[in-house]
């Protein structure tokens, strides 16, 4: 797994990071979801190095990163906070300007990444989300009863840690057949780790709160993303059954804006790995 990559902690600033990095070419930087760790890249990795520098963290309060103690208000978890880790990280590798995608809770970073940053981003691909304030938005009955983890995590009176940390493997049931070997011990040691656990709701709990404030903001604000954009989805997820055609909703948001549905259920980058890496090569393409 992510053979020929090197691997460090860098400091960010608030905290530090656990990231792996390597092959040539233009800087491609790729953000995870929940309860992923980096290594849910593993299988695209290998088919981008050839010809892009591929960097993979893990994001701060995931995996291996740092996890800065919360706030009443959960700054220190919001995309905002998180986005301003990826330009100190980058830039920290040499990379001033580059590309990057983020799927599941990476896409809320990756997207404000572009939006806080527009001078460091190239192009933005986003995978199976579009942006939070859009989303809670449009959370109707239909959004409660498939996402209602969103909910569940997000909350504070009646904490969800308690009941995750019990039986973490049956909460989360993710398997070695599904995400690989190496990449599944990298997940399942992340799991375990209660301080992991709280900092991922606190993820939850920032998108409910200060994420969905940021993306209103914007709405209000008139801004938009002057990057390209290209969003993939899941055909086994439910994108589609949420919001009818995604690519309209980010055409709200953003300029320029491609897009293509992947034959997969919502973790694409471990079940169609060569499907994802060749629209990404294909959008990145000069």
């Amino acid at each position: 797994m992510f053979d020929d990559f090197q691997s460090d902690m860098i400091s960010v600033g608030e905290t530090e990071l656990f990231v792996r990095y390597g092959g040539s070419g233009s800087p491609l930087l790729l953000l995870h979801g929940h309860p992923r760790t980096h290594a849910t890249w593993h299988r695209v990795v290998p088919l981008l190095a050839p010809h892009h520098t591929v960097i993979c963290p893990d994001l701060r309060g995931y995996g291996r990163s740092g996890k800065p103690r919360t706030t009443p208000g959960h700054e220190p978890y919001s995309k905002r906070a998180m986005a301003g880790d990826m330009v100190a990280l980058m830039r920290t590798l040499g990379h001033e300007r580059f590309a990057v995608a983020g799927h599941d809770r990476g896409s809320y970073v990756a997207h404000r990444l572009a939006a806080d940053h527009p001078d460091a981003v190239t192009r933005l691909a986003v995978m199976d989300g579009i942006p939070i304030g859009e989303a809670l938005a449009r959370a109707a009955a239909r959004f409660a009863a498939a996402w209602w983890h969103w909910f569940f995590l997000g909350q504070t009176a009646k904490p969800a840690e308690r009941v995750i940390n019990a039986d973490p493997d049956g909460w989360y049931r993710g398997t070695a057949e599904e995400m690989g070997e190496e990449a599944y011990e990298d997940y399942r040691r992340a799991i375990h780790d209660p301080a992991t656990v709280h900092a991922m709701c606190e993820d939850y709990r920032a998108g409910l709160t200060v994420d969905r404030a940021a993306d209103d903001a914007d709405r209000r604000a008139g801004r938009r993303l002057g990057c390209p954009v290209l969003f993939l989805w899941s055909a086994k997820d439910d994108m589609e059954e949420l919001y009818g055609d995604p690519l309209e909703i980010w055409r709200e948001w953003a300029d320029e804006v491609t897009g293509q549905v992947i034959d997969s259920g919502h973790h694409m980058a471990e079940e169609a790995p060569e499907e994802v890496a060749a629209a990404l090569l294909a959008f990145l393409r000069p």
